[in-house]
């Protein structure tokens, strides 16, 4: 983690200031001095090394999001992204699991990999992402700008991240690059679905933020306590998560917390909404246990359980809502403290684990006149390839 921080630290820094996003300097110097904190930890941890028994296939996430499922369409009104999470990795840069253009890749970044030089960590897993949000204002006919509402937006981007694990303990490095503005096709997608469904279009995208690249490096830790077999199967988990972002896209620290409580609960890292870090919830290393017979293995995969999570965001920057970052746009004054509280179910079926939430968001901007509910619907198919 130190290597990170050195090699990030300076680029980041030059690129809040320049963005003109005013108390970024102290936001920067805590987030680094957090960072270098927790991951001198990681190295404390680290003990004697251990033996993975790593999975034989990728995983495949699909996440979902929209607010027509709780009756609404306006403020973040739809998000998608599709996720491809590896297997078990001995190494990020020598594994023959992995193709040879990562590989490749993974050496040209030796020096800023996370945990790739010993072998005390558990787990190791690399993702690729996808993905689409967009966002409106409440005022589906307007065609000049609303001011008092937040701007058309739509975020096209394409993601990876590295995966550590070791016992209930995870982190997560990310980094999102991508396109802000038309290019991100966030009017065309929504037209596209308006259509399907026979619904009105907004007719104020004309307004939309302008073109701009997006970059976003994504940090977080998760730790758990519980035990999920107490009593024939049934138990319950808690799950920690800390971690932050930095970039033109958004810069903020956040933390939170969920709970499970279930059959079976699959030993992963909590039922994640579509947020950055959220493919650290990947099915863990109990749904592939080697050697085991058919029947134990069967019944371990098979579970449903209850949750319900809160992550609490201290926001910088939000391109959302600030407007572009080198160009004149529309923006909102946002809402420095904003928080989401999320309650579902998740079903496990074999390969295949289903879940659906809630999700309460509060207000994000001072003219926003409510809070804002929408759904989340996550598929996760654990034999991929």
């Amino acid at each position: 983690m130190a290597a990170i921080i050195r090699s990030f630290s300076t680029e980041t820094y030059h690129a809040g200031v320049s963005s003109g996003c005013s108390g970024v300097r102290p936001m920067l110097g805590g987030m680094l001095l957090l960072f270098s904190l927790l991951g001198q930890s990681a190295v404390a941890d680290c003990a004697a090394p251990s033996t993975v028994q790593g999975r034989e296939h990728w995983v495949g996430n699909l996440y979902f999001e929209n607010d027509l499922f709780e009756e609404t369409d306006q403020n973040y009104t739809n998000g998608i992204r599709v996720s491809l999470i590896s297997p078990v990795l001995a190494s990020f840069t020598d594994d023959p699991q992995l193709a040879p253009w990562i590989i490749a890749l993974n050496k040209a970044m030796r020096g800023v990999l996370p945990g790739d030089e010993g072998n005390c960590l558990q787990e190791r897993r690399l993702v690729f992402s996808i993905g689409q949000s967009i966002y409106t204002p409440e005022d589906i006919n307007a065609t000049e700008v609303v001011s008092d509402q937040r701007p058309y937006a739509g975020w096209l981007y394409t993601g990876v991240a590295y995966n550590l694990r070791r016992d209930n303990r995870l982190d997560t490095l990310g980094l999102n690059l991508g396109m802000v503005g038309p290019a991100a096709l966030g009017q065309e997608t929504q037209d596209f679905i308006h259509e399907l469904r026979g619904f009105a279009k907004f007719q104020g995208w004309d307004n939309q933020l302008d073109n701009e690249p997006g970059l976003q490096l994504i940090w977080e830790q998760k730790r758990k306590w519980g035990n999920t077999r107490a009593f024939g199967g049934w138990g319950s988990d808690l799950i920690l998560h800390g971690g932050g972002s930095l970039g033109n896209v958004a810069t903020y620290l956040n933390a939170g917390g969920e709970v499970r409580l279930g059959w079976n609960i699959p030993d992963d890292f909590g039922t994640s909404a579509l947020r950055p870090g959220g493919d650290n919830s990947a099915p863990g290393a109990d749904y592939h246990p080697s050697p085991l017979d058919a029947a134990r293995l069967d019944k371990l995969r098979r579970g449903v359980h209850l949750f319900a999570s809160l992550d609490g965001r201290w926001v910088l920057r939000d391109i959302f809502l600030d407007g572009n970052s080198f160009s004149d746009s529309h923006s909102v004054d946002k809402e420095p403290l904003v928080a989401d509280l999320a309650y579902g179910v998740a079903l496990v079926l074999g390969d295949l684990e289903i879940s659906y939430a809630r999700i309460l968001r509060t207000k994000e901007f001072t003219t926003q006149p409510s809070s804002h509910d929408y759904g989340s619907l996550s598929l996760s198919w654990t034999r991929l390839f």
